[in-house]
């Protein structure tokens, strides 16, 4: 035989084939081992895209929440309870249905309608919430061992407040009982004081006093108990201080004083009150509970205390309790003032999060370029054997798919465990955008490319590439939108737009973002013609290095535009974002220095103690004490008979003021300029503070502007507190002075005051590493002292200011970061090509040395471009946005400071640095490029069929 059982012949021998159909293997499986590194990097790059973009709104409602918390916090709970009171019980009820509306059971039907009507996201915080009956109009205590600092009797209010013994303790004596019932006619009650409102008024346990009565007898209120608060900074006191505190209350018309004190009555005590001439009235304190609400419920906070105050709230209240109650808190405005500082600080940060978003999307399409491009003949060639676009398009998404959205959910989860305790829904939706713009974007960029089926393209450089006329309208209608965005805030400003809302507000975030773009749309068209110029008398200098890398440069990638964007838009937004933290901080440093005149700054309201000057000099870090009197409540007029303007007259030492207000910048002058004459002309007294005060010798001053332009350069009148008088010029003008902030001043030389006028009532220190408890210790007591350092440290008080800070800190960070990886891809992009040129040139006998400076000659135009485009854009979008921009509300957070409004300026360190970090990362790849392409070797780099 010459054959086998299965047909086959003998003796052969191979392989057996498999029978039935051949299985193609899976597209993605395949495409993902075939480049694992690639995959690998995407994955990379999309979960720390996704994670960043998940976790800036995470953050950012953080700090926007603790910043609520901190408002609230700090305003007192008499400002933020919402309080409901109505007078007594209308008098055509009966005695006996009078005072059964003031019993607790009453008040607490009252109190559970009051609940009733708290409409969400506004909670009541029950706990610290009350209810009860005061006497509106505290009445006279004649006792005798009250208190009475000038003579007058101190007056008291009876309160019978719910729940008094859940939130004091007693410090001596029992809490006050109501065994029987009270009624109008009772003679004696019991009550409790504070340990505050005992030891002020010298109260004690058994002290009987005796309140005037209505058509009755007085009311004998006897003391059972002391009792101290268990959280005396709570709202269940401190919704009304005068229960837990006295107040002492001076008259406008002779000066005199009295105190005003609360007893604490038994809670069912209050029918008692209708037999007082004290104005009786229920209450009802409704606490809010200031740990739930967060920074978005801001809008539905505001609607609920408005409906309490003056709407459907208030109209059930008074439906179901009386139909004279009345509503009152401040609330409303603890929450506008939130809102305000808030919409003062969003839109700076906006700046920063749209240009750190704008380059992190640009990495991504570049990232999805660099894949494209490297793919491009295998593509080219499904193409070319009967692929159809859509069924590329569909195995490219998938395949991006595979690997993008693990990563983005990665990212996703790591940003929800990094920022916890914030919003999910703007997480996720921010890394569900980063996740579809990573898996679209190669398919995209393929669908463009691959349009047409051809193996073999064309030059794609600038010089063969035309813009076309859709290119034209995208980037005319670029320049449109930034041109409204930088007309808008100019117009407007920040705090118009973030009123506003909606899409003003992004345009507006996004004007240096678009001033970037344009820049970059222009350099790149305009820049090769140049080089291309150049390109002819650097052919005629000795060697091959310079031409070759002008040319090569010229004729760079028509795809330069997005790297080129990348780095504009990051360095214009890390040159805006520098210069908005360098005006903040500067700002802060020259409110600080207003408030304080200099380093630091020892005041009293009299004169300070001879010694003082010589022990503060000789504290550690002290370098110069300059004293000066200062009277802030001078009155200074032109005759006798014209009304007088206060201003604060300022003595001080002609040389040591001067040169401290020239080193400090604050309205410098030389000592000649108060040098003091007679009337005749000639000088004035010799020694310190030997002025007569007679006020005939007329004394050179140094006014601000208001008071020189009232008073001109004659000679007018100054009265002093101590009723002394000088006659003062006005010689030089100046906006400020370092001893006084925020008033209009004259400042003279002491010796034309009077002794006691000349005495110095503060000293201004300067010095480096000033110990504020060293200074205090010094100063002894009776005298304010403040650090420069700590009014400074001061302005930053909201989480707000601390959170915005960080927020654009890290933006500004993430978008260089991703600048410098623009920089790289582009590198990276165009490696081989530029590997396989300095092959061929190396076996035309380029050196190594050579083949550096040709590479570093090459990418630096391009460096150059963005370095020296991304410092004049960052330039440019300054000057033309900083008159709309406001940073007085990130910088002091909207508490007094002098120094007016604070504008965005120029900082030069934040433009020059970036840029010169683009040219070290350009050189520095280069080189590093050059370097490594040596070690390979010219055989390895040049072999046959490679397309490069």
């Amino acid at each position: 035989m010459t054959g086998t059982d299965d047909g086959t012949k003998a003796g052969t021998r191979g392989p057996a084939r498999a029978s039935g159909p051949r299985v193609p293997a899976p597209w993605v499986r395949t495409r993902l081992r075939a480049a694992p590194a690639a995959a690998l990097a995407l994955a990379l790059l999309v979960a720390l895209t996704a994670a960043l973009a998940a976790a800036f709104p995470r953050a950012v409602d953080r700090y926007e929440d603790a910043g609520l918390r901190r408002t609230l916090d700090d305003a007192s709970p008499r400002r933020t309870t919402v309080q409901f009171f109505a007078p007594r019980p209308d008098l055509e009820l009966s005695l006996g249905e009078g005072e059964n509306a003031l019993r607790e059971a009453a008040l607490r039907k009252g109190y559970d309608a009051v609940l009733a009507a708290v409409d969400k996201p506004l909670v009541a915080d029950r706990a610290q919430s009350s209810y009860g009956v005061r006497t509106s109009d505290p009445t006279d205590a004649s006792e005798s061992f009250l208190a009475r600092p000038s003579g007058l009797p101190p007056r008291v209010a009876l309160v019978a407040q719910n729940a008094l013994g859940a939130h004091s303790r007693p410090a001596s004596g029992r809490l006050p009982r109501a065994t029987d019932p009270v009624t109008a006619t009772t003679s004696e009650v019991e009550a409790a004081v504070t340990t505050e409102t005992a030891r002020t008024l010298h109260i004690k346990v058994g002290s009987v006093i005796h309140v005037p009565g209505l058509e009755r007898a007085p009311l004998a209120v006897r003391i059972t108990g002391i009792v101290a608060p268990r959280e005396p900074d709570g709202a269940y006191w401190m919704s009304t201080p005068l229960i837990r505190e006295p107040s002492l209350i001076q008259l406008p018309s002779d000066g005199g004083t009295y105190w005003i004190g609360a007893l604490l009555l038994a809670p069912d005590a209050g029918p008692v009150l209708l037999g007082t001439p004290g104005k009786p009235e229920r209450y009802w304190q409704v606490a809010p509970d200031t740990s739930g609400p967060t920074a978005h419920d801001v809008s539905g906070l505001a609607s609920a205390v408005a409906a309490l105050e003056s709407g459907p709230g208030l109209a059930r209240i008074r439906e179901r309790v009386d139909p004279l109650t009345d509503a009152t808190t401040d609330l409303d405005e603890v929450l506008s003032s939130f809102t305000e500082l808030r919409s003062g600080i969003t839109p700076l940060v906006a700046v920063a999060a749209f240009g750190a978003g704008t380059v992190a999307a640009v990495v991504i399409l570049m990232a999805s370029g660099l894949a494209a491009e490297r793919r491009r003949g295998e593509l080219a060639l499904v193409r070319a054997r009967g692929g159809s676009l859509p069924g590329v398009l569909g195995r490219l998404l998938a395949e991006t798919a595979v690997v993008a959205v693990p990563a983005g959910a990665l990212g996703l989860g790591a940003a929800l465990l990094a920022v916890p305790h914030a919003r999910f829904s703007s997480a996720v939706a921010a890394a569900l955008a980063v996740t579809v713009l990573a898996c679209v974007a190669l398919p995209v960029r393929a669908a463009f490319a691959h349009r047409a089926v051809r193996v073999h393209g064309g030059r794609e450089d600038i010089a063969s590439v035309r813009p076309s006329r859709r290119r034209t309208v995208a980037e005319l209608t670029v320049l449109v939108l930034a041109t409204a965005a930088v007309a808008a805030l100019r117009r407007g400003g920040t705090d118009d737009a973030g009123s506003s809302g909606g899409s003003g507000d992004q345009l507006v975030a996004l004007a240096p973002v678009l001033v970037g773009v344009i820049a970059a749309l222009v350099l790149v068209r305009l820049y090769p013609f140049p080089l291309r110029r150049l390109a002819g008398p650097a052919g005629r200098l000795r060697g091959v290095v310079a031409p070759l890398s002008l040319a090569r440069a010229g004729r760079t990638s028509a795809s330069t535009a997005l790297p080129l964007l990348a780095l504009l838009t990051a360095l214009t937004t890390a040159g805006f974002g520098g210069s908005v933290l360098a005006g903040v901080h500067t700002a802060r440093d020259h409110a600080a220095l207003l408030a304080t005149g200099a380093d630091a700054r020892i005041e009293a309201t009299q004169a300070l103690p001879t010694a003082l000057p010589g022990r503060i000099r000789d504290t550690r870090g002290v370098r110069e004490a300059v004293p000066v009197s200062v009277a802030y409540r001078a009155q200074a007029r032109r005759g006798s008979g014209t009304a007088g303007e206060t201003a604060a007259l300022v003595g001080v030492e002609p040389g040591p003021y001067g040169q401290l207000s020239r080193e400090l910048d604050l309205g410098g002058f030389p000592a000649r300029t108060l040098r003091a004459t007679g009337p005749d002309g000639s000088g004035g007294s010799s020694g310190s503070g030997s002025g007569s005060g007679s006020g005939k010798a007329v004394v050179p001053a140094i006014a601000s502007p208001s008071l020189a332009d009232r008073f001109g350069t004659a000679p007018f009148s100054v009265q002093l507190e101590d009723d002394s008088k000088v006659t003062v010029r006005i010689a030089a003008v100046r906006d400020v002075t370092p001893a006084v902030t925020d008033l209009d001043f004259l400042v003279v030389d002491r010796e034309a005051l009077t002794r006691r006028a000349a005495r110095p009532t503060a000293l201004l220190l300067t010095g480096g590493h000033l110990d504020g408890a060293a200074l205090r210790r010094a100063a002894g007591g009776g005298v304010d002292v403040r650090l420069r350092a700590e009014v400074r440290t001061a302005y930053v008080h909201s989480p707000l200011q601390s959170g915005a800070e960080r927020i654009y800190t890290a933006a500004v960070a993430a978008g260089a970061g991703y600048a410098v990886l623009a920089l790289l891809l582009a590198l990276v992009r165009a490696a081989p090509e530029r590997s396989a040129l300095l092959a061929r040139l190396r076996t035309m006998g380029l050196t190594r040395a050579q083949g550096r400076r040709l590479l570093v000659l090459e990418s630096l135009p391009q460096a150059l471009l963005a370095a020296v485009g991304g410092a004049l854009t960052g330039w440019a979008a300054i000057r033309l946005l900083a008159p709309g921009l406001d940073l007085t509300a990130i910088a002091v957070a909207g508490r007094p400071a002098p120094g007016g409004t604070a504008r965005l300026r120029t900082d030069a360190l934040s433009l020059l640095v970036p840029s010169l970090a683009v040219l070290v990362v350009a050189t520095g790849v280069a080189l590093a490029q050059a370097w490594w392409t040596g070690r390979r070797g010219s055989v390895r780099e040049l072999r046959a069929g490679d397309g490069r």
